[in-house]
């Protein structure tokens, strides 16, 4: 074993995503996805213990099952992060022996996929979310909704409903804290997706110096329209507090990212991981991936915002 390949495997963190469905302790069926996040940090140690890397994948999937069948829907909504942090000690214990260590575990409630049978004995209330804001909290939901010229009245609208397949259906949640008000829009055609032209938009607010620092790269994303045409946009975290605008970048960008105007959505709303879009060909990247994935550091931002 070269000393090239006992270095790579060292540094070079290994990512890897999986999605459960589950039964939680009060009877709610879910879509429960895993990122993650692991290192070698004995490879002969790794070499002798481990046959095949997808054990740690394994592991992790046992240790999460075991945990959430303990868990009713709300403690799995409001404790993803707790959940997380555990789930990471337990799994540690178990694959330090093998020379492996696991540093991140991000949870993510992809879908209820029925409601748990305590809120089938009683009225189920549901929070209307301003489309392809649904992971973002409540106050971005709110400076959405003033972008849009949208007016706040209470209400609790009908669930939304986004089919899995010919024979299912899931009821789109929200991954954020649980809310204060109650957000929902008055008119038919406030209920539209925001296109990528006012969703980037929302978004510049979250840059800042600080971003750009460990960022120091520019993206050109050509976005895939439901019609099938392409629409050019850019980011540029190069320089001051950086820009998000239309059309081509001012300078050749690092890299060139396409994707369609849905998983856009996705990947601004935390629900769709950057490597995970790029291994099942949802992303298409340009030039080098580590700077491509260096974009997921505004993502980070949005999250410690919530």
């Amino acid at each position: 074993m070269s000393l090239a390949f006992l270095l790579m495997v060292i540094t070079f963190p290994i990512s890897g995503w999986f999605v459960l469905k589950l039964t939680s302790k009060d009877g709610a069926v879910i879509s429960m996805g895993a990122d993650i996040q692991f290192r070698v940090w004995d490879p002969m140690l790794s070499v002798m213990m481990v046959k095949d890397l997808n054990a740690t994948r394994m592991t992790a999937q046992y240790a999460m099952t075991k945990t959430l069948l303990k868990k009713n829907l709300r403690e799995i909504q409001t404790e993803k992060l707790w959940i997380g942090d555990q789930l990471l000690l337990e799994i540690n214990d178990m694959t330090k022996s093998w020379g492996l260590e696991v540093d991140r575990v991000e949870l993510i409630l992809e879908a209820v996929m029925q409601p748990s049978q305590e809120s089938l004995s009683g009225p189920l209330t549901m929070t209307s979310l301003i489309p392809g804001f649904e992971g973002l909290h409540n106050t971005i939901q709110q400076l959405a909704a003033h972008f849009f010229n949208n007016s706040v009245a209470p209400g609790t609208p009908e669930p939304i409903l986004t089919p899995l397949s010919p024979a299912d259906s899931v009821v789109t949640v929200n991954e954020a804290e649980p809310p204060a008000p109650t957000i929902t829009t008055t008119s038919s055609s406030s209920r539209r997706k925001p296109s990528p032209e006012e969703l980037l938009s929302a978004v510049e607010r979250f840059l800042s110096e600080s971003l750009v620092g460990p960022v120091e790269a520019s993206y050109q994303l050509n976005i895939i329209l439901p019609s099938g045409s392409r629409s050019t946009y850019f980011i540029d975290l190069t320089a001051g507090s950086g820009r998000i605008g239309r059309g081509d970048p001012e300078r050749n960008p690092d890299v060139i990212l396409e994707m369609t105007e849905n998983d856009l959505q996705a990947f601004f709303s935390s629900d769709l991981h950057p490597l995970s879009a790029y291994m099942s060909g949802r992303l298409r990247v340009k030039g080098d991936l580590s700077v491509a994935l260096k974009l997921e550091e505004l993502f980070k931002v949005m999250k410690q915002r919530r």
